[in-house]
């Protein structure tokens, strides 16, 4: 995806304050404008029959959702269950896995082998045979074993199709870390496995119970799917193809371009609201880092600066809410609650961490003197929200519908819907034609084939451990390495989802977690909501930390500095969603949880706030109402790791698990801060009288 140009010069202010005369008023074009070009080379591009066949395949996916969300009985005296309908989906999706991404890094784009076309009848061929397959199952209670010949032969194809899908989709990492535990049963009995010892199964038995269970292949990730991913995906995209992008980098540069370092504020807030739309932190990095990057470059942040703010604000549009990403909708599910339940549990820590970064920019922008872009030269607050009211509109009608009438699944159609009156109603750039239409289903196709692949092979993963019932034991065994201390299994949980997550997709490590760590967290009395919420935090930290970072590398790309750079400056930069989790799983009232959580959680938020504006001003050698902490001379760092403790301790909620109350940590955390700053003070003003002196005539 490409970004147009600014349309205007921008004046600059360096950090040794020069200014170049303003050009024009600042406009951006559509971000999304030309989201239809593939953003990696291993993609191929569909034409001719194939493209049709994928835009219609999307059209009847979308349709199928409806009929099932509404009820609407498109199937005229035939019920169908609820396998039969997933089975679809992945019979209308699945097999263009294999024509969309290329096997092997020298297949051709241009075309389709014979082998790929060869694997997309096969998979077709399997899951419309095993989708008739499940109603007599059910009955029969064939994925406990008794199939006949023909659909465990089905099975064991979709089985290794499944395993091809995911490679492709989710590459070699993943496929190495899912493939052994999914043949897991067939040796689980094996002594040498020790703790992971379970019960075992035969070949059938398992090929039964991966491709004809609720638990496995059908299980938690395709249900969330299904159920909501869809619907939450047409509705982002649609918010693209209707010029939502132009709108909200246009209101970030309205609202926030005069602040000092209004650029890289600018950046976190457009960057947050385009990631609602897309839930991908790489597809947000190119479509907004293509915007943002050089106009921070242009403010005066250095390349690989710029680059970092990026990639963090990318990483933390996933994490809030109303649209979240598709690993949202997963953790709903394996909780067994409404969407809108995860999505106001994300409220507080997604606005620490927005917080967070806002107060490392202006300290960073404070200490190095960079200055915000003269209104002159930024749009027009009013005239932006007059071109774009109606995407304001559309989104509050969304947030009505999660949080009041709790109508997930049928939240985003019906602002899709409204969406796309009002577009045709008001908007005369971006009216839809019949063309628009197939570019939007071709664009949702794309994306539905994806998770498909991801989702559906990291299926069996689950079914891997409920047919083996491992989980139970091997929770009491990490419980017995820990000593039933909660404070080392949680960093024991954190230190395993970086790991993870270096080589997964967040889904991915999240799902392995929530089956494996999950368990013995919530048996040490943790709220389980908050442990899911660590998990999924802790595992999507691989985005900005290197040597993966896959989001730093890639606003790196656009920046034009170094990628391990540009990932280490990310992890300084984003470096306050390494300590969110830990508090909000310490109080779950920072994720809405408990008997009184609105009042408790809004109290707990500000003191995290207020100590994060000290972990901020520590990190970045500039403490807000103190000044630049190079004034403190040979104290500086003594001073700066001073300030991130006690940052740290005063945000750190206390009580349950700890073993000071909110009061004990609060005032420790002031006796730490205290002095700290009044020494800062003391020596920076004592500096200040100094330098005059020197540099007097």
């Amino acid at each position: 995806m490409q970004a147009n140009s600014v349309s205007g010069e921008m004046m600059s202010s360096s950090a040794s304050g020069s200014t170049v005369a303003p050009a024009q008023r600042i406009e951006f074009d559509d971000p999304h404008a030309n989201m239809q070009e593939a953003e990696v080379t291993r993609v191929r591009t569909l034409r001719g029959g194939w493209r049709w066949a994928l835009v219609v395949a999307t059209a009847v996916t979308i349709l199928l959702c409806i009929n099932q969300q509404f009820s609407l009985r498109f199937f005229i005296g035939y019920t169908q269950l609820n396998t039969e309908y997933f089975y679809l989906l992945i019979a209308l999706m699945l097999p263009f896995t294999f024509l969309i991404f290329p096997g092997a890094g020298g297949a051709p784009l241009d075309r389709i082998p014979w082998y790929d076309i060869l694997l997309f009848v096969a998979t077709f061929a399997c899951a419309i045979l095993l989708m008739r397959s499940v109603r007599k199952a059910a009955e029969a209670g064939w994925e406990f074993g008794g199939a006949p010949t023909p659909v465990i032969v089905a099975g064991v194809i979709m089985w290794v199709v499944l395993m091809e899908a995911l490679r492709r989709t989710g590459g070699w990492s993943l496929l190495f870390s899912v493939l052994p535990f999914t043949v897991y049963p067939l040796f689980a009995d094996a002594s040498w496995l020790g703790p992971f010892r379970g019960t075992q199964s035969t070949l059938e038995q398992a090929t039964s119970y991966h491709v004809l269970s609720g638990e496995s292949l059908l299980g938690i990730p395709i249900q969330a799917f299904a159920d909501t991913v869809i619907g939450f995906l047409v509705f982002g995209t649609a918010l693209m193809m209707t010029g939502a992008g132009k709108f909200f980098i246009n209101i970030a540069f309205a609202l926030c371009g005069t602040f000092r370092g209004g650029a890289a504020k600018v950046c976190i807030f457009a960057s947050g609201l385009l990631g609602m739309m897309s839930g991908s932190i790489i597809s947000n990095v190119l479509t907004a880092g293509t915007m943002t990057i050089p106009v921070m470059k242009k403010s005066g942040f250095r390349a690989s600066y710029a680059g970092a703010i990026e990639a963090c604000a990318s990483t933390g549009a996933v994490l809030a809410p109303p649209v979240m990403g598709a690993t949202a909708f997963v953790i709903a599910q394996f909780l067994n609650v409404g969407y809108a339940e995860v999505a106001v549990a994300a409220i507080i820590p997604a606005a620490l961490y927005y917080l967070g970064l806002f107060m490392q920019v202006d300290s960073y922008a404070a200490r190095h003197g960079l200055k915000g872009i003269p209104r002159s030269e930024l749009p027009k607050v009013w005239d932006t929200i007059k071109s774009g009211w109606y995407y304001i509109f559309v989104i509050a009608l969304l947030i009505v519908m999660l949080l009041h009438f709790k109508r997930e699944s049928h939240a985003p159609f019906y602002a899709t819907a409204l969406l796309l009156v009002l577009n045709q109603l008001f908007s005369r750039d971006t009216r839809w034609t019949l063309g628009t239409i197939n570019k939007f289903l071709e664009v949702n196709g794309r994306t539905f084939v994806e998770l498909v692949g991801i989702l559906a092979g990291c299926g069996l993963l689950i079914g891997a451990f409920s047919m083996t019932g491992v989980v139970s034991s091997l929770a009491n065994d990490l419980l017995r390495i820990a000593g039933d201390n909660a404070f080392l299994l949680l960093v024991m949980c954190a230190f395993t989802s970086l790991v993870l997550g270096l080589g997964l997709t967040t889904t991915a490590c999240y799902i392995f977690l929530a089956i494996l760590v999950a368990p013995a967290l919530e048996k040490l009395g943790l709220n389980r909501m908050a442990v899911h919420m660590f998990i999924f935090y802790w595992g999507m930290l691989s985005s900005i930390t290197p040597p993966v970072a896959i989001a730093s590398f890639a606003a790196a790309g656009i920046a034009g500095s170094p990628a391990m750079k540009t990932g280490w400056e990310s992890m300084w930069v984003g470096s306050i969603i390494y300590f969110i989790p830990f508090f909000f799983v310490l109080n779950p009232a920072l994720v809405l949880q408990g008997p009184s959580p609105y009042l408790e959680g809004l109290g707990l938020m500000a003191l995290a706030g207020f100590g994060t504006l000290f972990i901020c001003g520590g990190i970045q050698g500039y403490q807000a109402f103190v000044g630049d902490l190079r004034g403190t001379g040979t104290l500086e760092w003594p001073l700066r790791v001073l300030l991130v403790i006690g940052g740290f301790v005063i945000a750190t909620p206390g009580g349950g698990i700890m073993p000071l109350s909110q009061v004990q940590v609060t005032m420790l955390g002031l006796a730490i801060l205290v002095p700290t700053v009044l020494v800062s003070l003391v020596l920076i003003r004592r500096q200040a009288p100094e330098a005059k002196q020197l540099h007097a005539p």
